[in-house]
């Protein structure tokens, strides 16, 4: 979809406004073009389709555990549109069919960029990786930390900001779902021995 700079520099501009916020001034004069840039290039990944990264496929005979961790990636809360951020771990065991690994890497940038929930994105990256590798199984495993968590929340009661609380979310695929040694081994690599990190 196509955006409308102009259109959406006036929207911050007018909700600025309409909370008190004289946009006028000095130092706020290009307060609603940075926050309208800014949010365009958090959403760039709405019209990428993350299967593309996954498509060149190589024949390979190995058969055993791959795991890439901590990839960085920044993305933005559908419901509060302020970031989330943290790390992606990917494990995957082949069937005849490995890419580059630097892919499992711009596909976690890619589908970062846009507004979405911490779960679906985990899920999207494991349904992307289990169609189009085919492997034995796959596993995604997200760790965020959620801004919106950090200024705490209506029900807080006077309780300090949750600035230590951060989200796991898992996608599990084939014999990672069906079977604990494969999950115990990946999580046990993943964590450094705490396999029940999650």
């Amino acid at each position: 979809m196509k955006s409308n700079m102009k259109k959406a520099e006036k929207s911050v501009r007018e909700m600025l406004e309409a909370l008190g916020i004289d946009s006028t001034k000095e130092e706020l004069k290009e307060t609603p073009r940075r926050i309208a840039d800014l949010y365009r290039d958090m959403s760039e990944g709405l019209d990428i389709d993350i299967r593309q990264f996954f498509k060149r496929i190589l024949p390979t005979e190995h058969n055993e555990l791959v795991i890439v961790k901590d990839i960085e990636f920044v993305s933005t809360c559908e419901h509060h549109f302020w970031p989330f951020f943290g790390v992606v771990h990917i494990a995957y065991i082949p069937q005849h069919r490995i890419v580059g690994l630097s892919k499992f890497i711009s596909a976690v940038r890619a589908v970062s960029r846009k507004p979405q929930i911490q779960e679906r994105m985990t899920s999207e990256l494991a349904n992307a990786i289990d169609e189009c590798l085919q492997p034995k199984g796959c596993m995604v495993v997200t760790e965020a930390i959620h801004t919106c968590m950090l200024v705490g929340g209506r029900y807080d009661y006077g309780f300090p900001a949750h600035t230590k609380a951060r989200t796991v979310t898992s996608a599990v695929r084939g014999v990672f779902l069906l079977f604990s040694a494969p999950r115990e081994e990946a999580l046990k690599l993943i964590y450094g021995g705490d396999s029940h990190a999650i």
